[in-house]
């Protein structure tokens, strides 16, 4: 599967973040462990930077963490150097319950996350920032970012709205295995906001396991594909032409098959209204010049 990182990010179960009713606790912790590239974005963002002491492996953003202790990630979290940090605060995902277990039997306070909509974003600031002591800063950082989608929203107003397939993961140099943003979820609100309509916002789920024959009947104006590590144009042009094969879309027809390559997109932290702006751009240029 191409892009196994991206597709492990957006098929966690969808809920706003939350911190364990059974570690609840007023202290304000200062040896935080984050396995999530989103919450350690927001950490940074709220200028808890300082209180972070171990991230997880696919962490790269801000470049401090890339001096901070890793401790594996969703699927191979590391119990052993986890503990070894000595936290007193690890957010993990809902999903990581064998995790979460051996934590709570460790009494290591725990904050539990997954990712949702676009507004659980901010929500997900603000409980993140009552727990660390930073709402002063949560509420800065949650400013800029709301009006920064609120000047997409303002561009893209009025426009005709593309019909907008977004693909998140797929078999590298074939059609198969496609998984696509399904009617629920930050991607959708993303595309919303940027002025597209999500050809399977019907489907009540996060992510849609599409078939080509399923792309064929949906039609969609636009194709829009993530990746979430960089791509040369060799290699974006490579999957740009898988696509051919489906010449009967709109999108592959009129050459509006587009490869954004770029981790904004994907991860729903506080850079989120950066690639809801990199999709507005893509979808509606002429918004942006």
């Amino acid at each position: 599967m191409k892009n196994a990182r991206l597709f492990a990010l957006l098929l966690v179960a969808a809920s706003c973040g939350i911190l364990s009713a059974a570690q609840s606790t007023t202290a304000r912790p200062s040896r935080i462990v984050s396995l999530i590239p989103a919450v350690t974005e927001m950490l940074f963002a709220i200028g808890a930077g300082d209180q972070v002491v171990g991230v997880g492996n696919f962490d790269h953003y801000p470049p401090a963490v890339e001096k901070l202790q890793r401790v594996g990630a969703l699927l191979d979290p590391d119990l052993e150097r986890i503990l070894a940090l000595r936290p007193d605060m690890v957010v993990v995902y809902a999903s990581q319950s064998d995790l979460r277990q051996q934590l709570d039997r460790g009494k290591v306070p725990v904050f539990v996350y997954s990712h949702a909509g676009l507004a659980d974003v901010a929500t997900t600031m603000r409980q993140l920032a009552a727990r660390v002591g930073r709402t002063d800063e949560a509420d800065r950082a949650i400013k800029a970012m709301e009006g920064a989608l609120d000047d997409i929203r303002r561009r893209v107003a009025g426009r005709p709205k593309p019909r907008v397939l977004v693909v998140f993961g797929r078999e590298s140099g074939a059609l198969r295995g496609i998984y696509a943003g399904g009617g629920v979820g930050f991607l959708h609100d993303m595309l919303d906001v940027a002025g597209g309509v999500n050809v399977m916002a019907d489907v009540n789920r996060q992510s849609v396991q599409a078939t080509t024959e399923l792309i064929l009947a949906r039609r969609p104006d636009v194709i829009v594909e993530l990746r979430g590590t960089p791509a040369s144009e060799k290699e974006a042009q490579a999957m740009r032409a898988d696509w051919e094969a489906l010449r009967a879309v709109p999108a592959v027809r009129n050459d509006r098959v587009y490869i954004i390559a770029d981790e904004r997109m994907v991860v729903p932290g506080p850079r989120v209204a950066e690639g809801t702006r990199i999709l507005a751009s893509t979808l509606h240029p002429q918004a942006f010049r």
